[in-house]
């Protein structure tokens, strides 16, 4: 076997966005918009639900801001920064990273993953559209903004689709360089944040009492809360950037966020309290009080700065969405990687991996983005649906968290205090935003309820088409593909022939490739190459490993490509290609016609796609049917290799092979007079090992034990689950009963002639 992986390649993916100022600056950017804007509406919403300014007083107000304080200190700092961020995949953070560390631990803990992954990327979808929208209605408390906008939604609505288009279209620009502009101007907003509270808090040192948690605890289940459990709902939306946060982790790096979260948290109390002082000084103003929708935020503020502050405002509102879209486009690269969503195209503005772009579900987020600001049309109609998904990921994130204490970690104890804090928290947020759901919160979970079909489906179709999928040993076929190769009977089809695939292994390959060239229409070449692609953490890794199998005609081969490299498959098996006919380990390919003077020494190439399809024999229930319809119908969508690995000018050919080997059994024929061939006419007509594989099992078991008894190398296969069932055979070849790991019970099979 030759190998050309330099030891830079090997060490890909161990090393972490490393602290720098310039990258807190540019986290203050990418991460903390939505948590960062939270002021502008808590302490208004708290109000509000409690009566209004004239029915507030001063232990309500400690209380509430208590609340809020240590809401924000338990949830985001020490659930997801303390806790959730220690639990990172290769630097990646998100609901689906996290469970990739647990999924060994609970073959139901995919369900979970699924339900928090679904509900953050619908949550995503919401969050630009009412951040957007909120900040652009804020220019109506400026006389020269209302004169503009006007009383109905028409204006607001058509400029927020404008800033909503800008924002998507700037997504191909790079998480760093979107950083780079939001960075200063949100660095700016936390210091306006810290400067505006302190100026009122001076005022009243008294707001400091609401440290003491108990004040929190006090002001909830006390008579001064007249909103009851309701408030818990007004509160939590102080925390809605916390998964977001967690997600957006590999753009950033952890060092980053740990770094710049203290200036943070210290500049959001610092206006919770300044707001709060503020309230309590003007409780008894009867002008005040007799404001519509009266927001603390804008009127703690001189008269002369109100302006400034609004914009500044929008401007942080617009920003505020952006830690969704980036986490979205993690928590969809973390999907693929589990095979929870298709494979889709992924680029990489920047040098840092963790820094991605995904434009198809950049397009998805911005259509769902203007069809969301199109129903509901103002803010008040969208907050309706907000933060209801979000609780639901929350939960689901706990739980996760909980496994990975107790079995990861190893610290049980920890882990059910962990839970049954967290668990009872999130819980009471979690049923007080349910009253949110037929005032607009049924959208989100629908859309979530649409992601996660899209997950089920494509997850239970993996598990269906694993269950039949084999791989057997290359070794075993070389005498028989050298006959094939120098048969002259048959037509060449091409000097070299190219199969994609994708498994890791060196020396295997999957049954249905290896039928396509010897059963179905024999596929004569001079050589056959297997080739496999590999991304690495590392931008311009330029590598591959090939196994020649002790030939000069069979290659697999695997490219090491960095995450930068455009994947031009065909350029570089020339470049390996080249490689192996100067290394005298394949026989240079003299080409007879051509237009250049120095034809070189290399062959045509053809490439073969296999795809799979489904065929009225596949012995399939109905529902696993139209779980397979709907998969393929996604997988068309999103596009062809072909296009991903720069194919699309090569020789390829699409060849569709049935989903599964074993068909349904076909009646045999009788053959009857030709007299009662009319009678006839008139009648006719008639490794993911999880839960949602484990019915599966036996499918696998069967065709494993099919393979092995009829398919050359069959005793040496393997199931691309890594659980191989050894089947026993009697002392006549036939086999007699299944033994699957970990598991002693035996079952028969079937007999053999």
């Amino acid at each position: 076997m030759a190998s050309t992986v330099p030891a830079v390649a090997k060490k890909a993916g161990h090393g972490a966005i490393p602290f720098s100022l310039g990258m807190s600056l540019v986290t203050l950017g990418v991460v903390y918009g939505d948590i960062g804007t939270s002021p502008l509406y808590v302490m208004k919403a708290i109000v509000a639900g409690n009566g209004g300014l004239a029915s507030v007083s001063q232990d309500m107000i400690i209380g509430a801001v208590s609340l809020i304080m240590w809401t924000v200190m338990l949830i985001t700092t020490v659930k997801y920064v303390l806790v959730a961020m220690r639990a990172d995949n290769h630097n990646e953070g998100g609901i689906f990273a996290l469970y990739s560390l647990v999924r060994r631990c609970g073959k139901w803990l995919i369900l979970p993953a699924m339900i928090g992954g679904a509900a953050l990327l619908a949550d995503g979808i919401l969050t630009p559209a009412v951040t957007v929208t909120t900040a652009i209605e804020g220019l109506r408390t400026i006389e020269v903004g209302h004169s503009f906008l006007g009383d109905t939604p028409t204006i607001v609505v058509l400029i927020t689709i404008v800033i909503l288009c800008a924002l998507f279209l700037l997504q191909r620009a790079g998480t760093s360089s979107i950083g780079r502009m939001f960075g200063p101007v949100m660095c700016v907003w936390f210091l306006f944040l810290a400067v505006t509270g302190a100026i009122n808090l001076v005022g009243n040192l008294d707001m400091l009492r609401a440290l003491n948690p108990l004040r929190g605890v006090m002001f909830l289940f006390g008579p001064l809360n007249k909103a009851g459990f309701a408030v818990l709902g007004f509160v939590f939306l102080a925390t809605t950037g916390a998964e977001a946060l967690y997600s957006d982790m590999g753009h950033v790096g952890r060092s980053n966020i740990y770094a710049s979260w203290p200036f943070v948290v210290f500049c959001l109390f610092l206006n919770y309290l300044g707001q709060g002082a503020w309230i309590v000084a003007n409780a008894g103003n009867a002008e005040l009080a007799a404001t519509a929708e009266l927001n603390p935020f804008f009127e703690m503020m001189p008269v002369d700065i109100r302006a400034f502050a609004v914009v500044l405002s929008a401007v942080a509102g617009l920003i505020a969405s952006q830690a969704l879209i980036t986490g979205s486009f993690t928590l969809v690269s973390e999907a693929t990687r589990l095979n929870l969503l298709p494979h889709l195209r992924v680029t990489y503005p920047s040098q840092t991996k963790g820094q991605l772009y995904i434009p198809m579900v950049n397009t998805v987020m911005w259509i769902g983005c203007i069809g969301v600001v199109l129903l509901f049309k103002t803010s008040y109609n969208m907050e309706a649906a907000y933060g209801l998904a979000i609780t639901l990921t929350m939960l689901m994130t706990t739980l996760l968290l909980t496994v990975y204490l107790s079995r990861v970690r190893r610290h049980t104890g920890l882990a059910v205090i962990f839970a049954c804090f967290f668990m009872a928290l999130e819980g009471a947020f979690f049923l007080s935003s349910l009253s949110k759901f037929f005032h607009g919160g049924y959208v989100t979970i629908l859309m979530a309820a649409v992601i996660f079909f899209i997950m089920f489906v494509w997850r239970r179709g993996s598990a269906i088409e694993r269950s039949q999928s084999v791989f057997l040993p290359v070794a075993r076929y070389i005498p028989q593909l050298r006959r094939l190769s120098d048969d002259d009977t048959i037509p060449m089809l091409a000097d070299n022939l190219v199969f994609l695939t994708n498994d890791a292994s060196s020396d295997m390959l999957d049954r249905d490739i290896l039928y396509s060239i010897l059963d179905k229409r024999p596929k004569r070449a001079r050589c056959y190459f297997f080739v496999t692609v590999r991304v690495t953490d590392e931008p311009f890794t330029h590598a591959y490993t090939v196994n020649d199998f002790g030939t000069d005609f069979v290659f697999k081969c695997t490219l090491h490509l960095g995450f930068k490299v455009n994947q031009r498959v065909n350029a570089y098996l020339r470049q390996v290609v080249g490689d192996l006919v100067r290394s005298e380990e394949m026989a240079p390919q003299p080409i007879r016609y051509s237009i250049y003077r120095d034809p070189g020494s290399i062959g045509d190439f053809r490439f073969v796609m296999l795809r799979k399809l489904l065929t009225p024999e596949t012995e399939l229930s109905g529902e696993d049917r139209t779980v397979m319809s709907v998969k393929y119908a996604i997988r068309r969508i999103c596009g062809s290799p072909a296009q991903w690995y720069g194919l699309a000018t090569s020789g390829v050919l699409f060849e569709y092979v049935p989903l599964f080997s074993r068909m349904a059994p076909v009646t045999v024929l009788e053959r009857v007079p030709l007299s009662l061939s009319s009678d006839l006419a008139a009648e006719e007509g008639d490794d993911e090992d999880d839960i949602l594989s484990l019915d599966l099992a036996d499918e696998m078991a069967d065709v494993i034990a099919d393979t092995e008894a009829n398919v050359i190398g069959g005793e040496e296969s393997a199931d691309r689950t890594g659980v191989h069932p050894k089947v026993v055979f009697d002392d006549k070849g036939r086999p007699v009963r299944i033994e699957r790991p970990g598991h002693h019970g035996h079952r028969h099979g079937r007999g053999r002639n």
